[in-house]
């Protein structure tokens, strides 16, 4: 399989991910302490779990559908910009429950979160972080959003429900 080198200079795409990481961590380490150190470690490690998940079934053979970052192989800064999706995990949840979100209101929060990672995948697109192949587009990766939100929010619920705790 060969290399497909986009760009060989530290540029846009790596200052996208960099500004992403600042702003992310940023807004987690201002806002006001809620959850638990496990509560918010969990959460930070399942948004780079999900983006790890995600890249290494649909961005690599047999599907190969997105290059991400300069090369189509691997680099240290990509393994380095997985972090960038561990304060939006957390940034979710506490949305949910700092805003006490619940019922019907959950379908349009999740709505929401999906249009912002459009914007930010959209906006990743322009400064050369993803490279779509084989006809894949930006509205494919709608409903693998909408599935990753609520399959976070299940898994965040099962784990930290206060029902759960109270039962023991």
């Amino acid at each position: 399989m060969e290399n497909i080198v986009y760009d060989n200079q530290f540029n846009g795409n790596e200052w996208f991910v960099i500004g992403l990481m600042l702003v992310g961590f940023g807004a987690s380490w201002l806002l006001p302490r809620t959850f638990s150190p496990l509560q918010m470690i969990f959460n930070m490690l399942i948004g780079i779990t999900f983006g790890l998940i995600f890249d290494h079934t649909i961005g690599v053979p047999p599907l190969d559908l997105y290059d991400f970052g300069d090369q189509s192989n691997y680099e240290m800064f990509d393994l380095f910009s997985y972090l960038m999706y561990a304060p939006y995990g957390y940034l979710f949840i506490y949305g949910i429950e700092r805003l006490r979100i619940y019922g019907i209101l959950t379908i349009g929060y999740i709505l929401l979160w999906t249009s912002g990672a459009i914007l930010i995948e959209w906006l990743g697109l322009k400064v050369g972080l993803f490279h779509y192949k084989d006809g894949y587009r930006l509205l494919y990766s709608i409903p693998i959003y909408l599935i990753l939100q609520s399959f976070h929010l299940l898994m965040y619920c099962m784990v930290f429900s206060l029902d759960r705790w109270q039962r023991q």
